[in-house]
């Protein structure tokens, strides 16, 4: 199984993707974690999607061994929603696409405002760059989780509702 959580910073996917995983017993990759490791090791260097490649092949080979697999991404275009779509494909695996968006303008940007890196070395966006984000609108099918107005428990629950229809789906 290949979960993919997409969405801006600061709407809450990292919080529920690394719950999801630890409740799933599930491989999870992070692609600001990988970023941040490429950045660390080409100073300056434009990484361009070599943080989604790497993510990628390490999911696909987690995948390969049966591991289900958590992706935390903004996932921002068409292009890297497709590569994730073709990995769960070619690996055989159902796939869960998730869209996890705060409605509440203000609220989205109280927690961007108040976040402190979790990750050292990290430094977290600010409010302008989170707004000025390049983020196409979706056109393929995904679970769409608003942390708005859902509580992490209630939007957990929703996802594992998901989860257990695609897996009934896929036997």
């Amino acid at each position: 199984m290949l979960i993919v959580f997409s969405g801006l910073p600061g709407s809450g996917k990292t919080t529920l993707a690394r719950e999801l995983s630890a409740r799933q017993s599930a491989t999870y990759l992070r692609i600001d974690s990988i970023e941040h490791a490429l950045r660390t090791a080409s100073p300056g260097s434009d990484i361009g999607p070599a943080g989604y490649v790497v993510a990628l092949a390490i999911a696909g080979g987690n995948l390969s061994l049966g591991k289900a697999v958590v992706a935390d991404c903004v996932n921002p275009v068409s292009e890297s929603r497709a590569a994730w779509r073709e990995l769960a494909r070619t690996s055989a695996v159902s796939h869960l696409d998730i869209e996890v968006l705060c409605s509440d303008k203000a609220e989205h940007r109280r927690r961007v405002e108040q976040r402190t890196p979790d990750i050292a070395g990290f430094v977290v966006p600010d409010w302008n760059s989170v707004e000025a984000h390049a983020y196409e609108p979706w056109s393929g099918d995904r679970l769409i989780v608003d942390t708005a107005v859902l509580s992490v428990e209630e939007s957990l629950r929703l996802i594992e509702e998901r989860l257990s229809f695609v897996k009934r789906r896929a036997d």
